[in-house]
């Protein structure tokens, strides 16, 4: 089995260094892994081929054999998810990672019921679905924002990929062209309220779209936007 790592410090080749508690708990623990054993250890750098040198149940040291993957470019896809209870975000959290978007900005709109988001559990489900997805690096969570200062800070370069349950209309090629990221927005669980909706609308790197007839839960509604964006787009 091929062990990844998500190792957030710089990685150079022939050299040592000790893992984190987590990670020394998930292979002393949880793989019982054995001193000469082979791990990946991966960040937006690369990926390295690495052997445990050193182990025991509070420490592990690992030495960088060789590089076996080149950093990646970043997908220029982001998601900007109103905030939702605890079990639909983590599940949000995770396939918009395995989806691979480079950013994730949690926003507070009138009909929000959730305030706040745990930043530490988010981080961690965020790097577990990178390791696992076989992606180089985990998507930044940027801080709660309210859909207002959202939308008055957004990139002029930036499309706003508005996931609308009232638009007809298809995303299309064309509709992808010329910018320097794409950036889906989804709603919370009872939508937007018919303000917010004419205020999204009114600014002009908006594109209203449809993912389906029916009316989809929020972690639904995630998957099969990012889903059709990186098809369209790919």
């Amino acid at each position: 089995m091929n062990i990844r790592l998500y190792h957030p410090q710089s990685i150079a080749e022939n050299s040592t260094n000790l893992l984190s508690k987590e990670h020394t708990h998930y292979i002393t623990n949880v793989m019982r892994l054995k001193r000469g054993s082979i791990v990946n250890l991966f960040n937006n750098e690369g990926e390295w081929e690495s052997e445990i040198v050193f182990l025991n149940k509070d420490r592990v040291e690992v030495k960088f054999l060789k590089r076996i993957k080149e950093s990646q470019k970043k997908n220029k896809i982001e998601l900007a998810i109103c905030l939702v209870k605890k079990n639909p975000m983590e599940t949000i959290l995770q396939k918009a990672t395995e989806l691979g978007v480079s950013k994730i900005i949690p926003i507070i709109s009138e009909r929000t019921e959730v305030k706040e988001i745990n930043n530490d559990r988010a981080k961690k489900i965020v790097i577990e679905a990178t390791e696992q997805s076989n992606q180089m690096s985990p998507p930044e969570i940027l801080e709660i924002t309210k859909l207002n200062d959202f939308l008055k800070n957004l990139d002029e370069t930036t499309k706003l990929l508005f996931a609308d349950v009232n638009s007809k209309d298809n995303l299309s090629v064309e509709k992808l062209k010329n910018f320097k990221s794409l950036c889906v927005l989804i709603g919370p669980e009872g939508d937007f309220s018919p303000s917010e909706r004419q205020l999204i609308l009114s600014f002009s790197q908006v594109v209203p779209f449809t993912i389906s007839k029916n009316i989809l839960r929020s972690d639904t509604a995630v998957i099969s936007a990012i889903s059709l964006v990186n098809f369209i787009n790919n």
